[in-house]
């Protein structure tokens, strides 16, 4: 691919041996916790993949923390060393969760005595009611169907160091925002903000998100791989919603299962893919690390930023 020539193609077999820490700092059932409906992942990617990365990510930190000392010398004044933060990209049902949930409990036992916090972009996503109004219901994760000014303002503010940041917190059982919920960051010295839209660049074209990541991650897969995890998780969702009348599903849960998957196909096909060709890989380039996904989720590449 062509924005995958800055990069140093790793075989995995390669990746693993750049760091081995002797042992894996969680169990079986945290990594069971931690792992997203219908994802994949072993105690054996912790040891092979994640743990490198995990040491990959210290000696960034360290480099940032030395720009931040130095910048405090030239000023003759302490500069607070500012929140590192971590940005994960890719499509949707990629395995993007996974990852983000899985660095964070594995950072926060590197870093053991520092605040390592985790959001996503969905809470930045309009509300319905927004959508429905600007006729953009059908865009739903394009672009233009989030706040982007609010997570650049939010991002701007964690980075500042600013105290109890409230966040708008975003509900996949009811596809919507939850009016009147708020999550709260308490300045992290370590953000993980997971998203599709983490490297895209908004519409005032000024400034990225990325502009504020240490770090970032682009899940990469083929699309035909996604279609397939995608519909999975789709029917997975089916097998649960049936129970909770409240939840989004729930109509396909108990409706024809058939026509349920043809829907699911034809929101793929239509919105899914169409965000994946248009928005979501143009932005893969961006990425410090790219991680490919083969068959089952089983990651078999990495690709590390030359420059």
């Amino acid at each position: 691919m062509e924005d995958k020539m800055n990069y140093y193609r790793i075989p995995r077999e390669q990746w693993q041996d750049f760091y081995t820490s002797g042992h894996t700092p969680l169990t079986e059932d945290e990594l069971e916790s931690i792992r997203s409906l219908n994802d994949r992942i072993s105690m054996q990617d912790v040891e092979d993949v994640y743990i490198p990365l995990c040491h990959l990510i210290h000696l960034y930190k360290k480099e940032a923390e030395s720009l931040s000392l130095s910048k405090g010398l030239f000023l003759h004044k302490y500069v607070k060393m500012p929140p590192f933060i971590i940005g994960i990209a890719g499509s949707v049902a990629v395995g993007k969760s996974t990852t983000a949930r899985l660095l964070q409990t594995l950072l926060g036992r590197l870093f053991k005595h520092q605040r390592v916090q985790l959001i996503t972009t969905d809470g930045f996503l309009y509300p319905n009611k927004v959508l429905e109004e600007r006729g953009i219901m059908d865009r739903k994760g394009f672009p233009e169907s989030y706040d982007m000014e609010k997570l650049i303002t939010f991002l701007n503010e964690v980075k500042s160091g600013q105290e109890n940041i409230q966040i708008p917190i975003y509900s996949h059982n009811v596809y919507d925002i939850v009016e009147g919920s708020y999550e709260t960051i308490h300045q992290p010295d370590i953000l993980i903000v997971e998203g599709i839209n983490t490297l895209q660049l908004p519409a005032n074209e000024q400034i990225y998100v990325s502009d504020f990541f240490d770090f970032s991650v682009f899940v990469d897969a083929d699309p035909s791989l996604i279609e397939k995890w995608y519909l999975e998780r789709f029917e997975a969702l089916l097998d649960t919603a049936f129970q909770d009348p409240d939840n989004y599903y729930y109509e396909y849960a108990i409706g024809d299962r058939k026509a349920a998957l043809e829907m699911a196909e034809d929101v793929w096909e239509k919105v899914n893919l169409v965000n994946l060709e248009e928005y979501i890989l143009p932005t893969r380039g961006r990425a410090d690390i790219i991680m490919h996904k083969a068959k089952h989720h089983k990651i078999d590449e990495v690709y590390l930023r030359k420059y």
